[in-house]
């Protein structure tokens, strides 16, 4: 499963996305998305993640 982004959680501070080992995030919006397809569940981006708004299933 991919990671998952709380929207009204993100602050759009673009960490997950600079952690990200497979480049499986881009922002919308100022908010971070994850491009499920690319996404290896790894984890990385939830652990970077200040405000806690990404979580891996």
């Amino acid at each position: 499963m991919a990671a998952k982004v709380d929207a009204e959680q993100c602050v759009g501070c673009e960490t997950c996305k600079g952690a990200c080992p497979a480049e499986a995030i881009e922002m919308v919006d100022g908010k971070a998305v994850i491009k499920e397809d690319a996404c290896l569940s790894c984890g990385v981006c939830a652990g970077e993640c200040p405000v806690g708004a990404i979580t891996v299933e």
